[in-house]
């Protein structure tokens, strides 16, 4: 492959050697931070894990765009990739899993994957499926109801494009022309449903119908999932409305701790995927630019698994909520 030809794509995306490793920082960050988890379950430290591997380039490319603080994210419960990015920690990952008392989602009272900050402007998802799109054109309004230029990422899964709120939302952002981006991770599967038989025909161009722009794009490719998304915010920030970006991607692993997907796939199907794995193929692209070499990888590496490393001891040494948290914030106090 011509090197010139590469380091075109990303430097026509605007994209520094720098920002190609914050990339993949956090790509990487978000596969070990998962793994630990389920090795947290698997030791019967964590009742429950949902997973983002396989799902790190379209997470890490779409939040690129964001402005932590400013911008809202309305994440779904494999964001994992997107609430590091946006400034949550391993640790509060793990204190979330675990349950622990001073974990930032909701003290130990939610299920993981229901990620929460004030402080980030992250709103927690509900439980569910689909809630989040109509709430996130909400705060899209408002965005543009005050004359300010921020923007609202709302993602989901392939499944959840089947529910009324959903086209709801889709609908409600067209006719105002929202400052909002609706993200859809098609990962190939709906818990054991395969895609075929939970989507009728494509889910970007269904923008088509409430007016705006539907992209489909490689979700394995995070250089790919990063320019679809930056023109999407682009369009948003210039009063221009919503997009909606089909990422389409895979989950390596199964729905859930609590899943067995042996049920529903081969395992030929997955190893098939796993050579797709997006984490490598960036590497690859970023060893051929000259940016990213074997020390290199090493180091970063070494950096992450030590960071991963102390986070889930810290966590694991925090105390658990104290039986009378469960009474509150619950009732107001009078």
């Amino acid at each position: 492959m011509d090197v010139k030809g590469v380091q075109a794509r990303h430097e026509g995306l605007g994209l520094t050697g720098e920002d190609l490793l914050k990339m993949h920082y956090y790509m990487l960050l978000a596969r070990r931070v998962d793994e630990r988890s389920w090795t947290l379950n698997r030791q019967g430290k964590a009742p429950f894990v949902i997973s983002c591997q396989g799902q790190e380039a379209a997470q890490v490319g779409t939040v690129y765009n964001v402005r932590p603080g400013y911008d809202y994210l309305y994440p779904y419960y494999r964001d994992l990739g997107m609430t590091l990015f946006v400034g949550q920690s391993p640790r509060d990952q793990f204190l979330s899993i675990m349950g622990k008392r001073e974990e930032p989602n909701s003290g130990g009272r939610q299920m993981p994957g229901h990620f929460s900050s004030r402080r980030l402007n992250i709103v927690t998802a509900s439980a569910p499926v689909g809630v989040q799109y109509p709430q996130a054109t909400g705060t899209a309004l408002a965005f543009k109801v005050r004359g300010e230029d921020g923007v609202v990422l709302v993602c989901g899964g392939e499944a959840s494009t089947s529910g009324g709120d959903w086209h709801e939302a889709m609908n409600f952002a067209g006719i105002h022309h929202l400052p909002v981006v609706f993200l859809v991770q098609n990962n190939a599967y709906a818990i054991s449903v395969p895609e075929k038989a939970q989507v009728a025909g494509s889910i970007a161009c269904r923008a088509a119908g409430y007016g705006f722009p539907g992209v489909e794009v490689d979700g394995m490719d995070v250089l790919a999932v990063y320019g679809a998304a930056k023109e999407a915010f682009e369009r948003a920030r210039r009063g221009e409305g919503p997009t909606l970006i089909e990422a389409k991607t895979y989950r390596i692993t199964a729905h859930s701790s609590d899943d067995d997907d042996r049920r529903y796939r081969e395992r030929e199907e997955i190893e098939a995927w796993r050579r797709k794995d997006p984490i490598l193929r960036f590497e690859r692209y970023l060893e051929e630019i000259g940016v990213l070499d074997d020390e290199g990888r090493e180091e970063a590496e070494d950096r992450i698994r030590a960071e991963v490393a102390e986070a889930s001891r810290s966590a694991e040494e925090a105390p658990p909520p104290e039986p009378e948290d469960a009474l509150g914030p619950v009732y107001a106090g009078r």
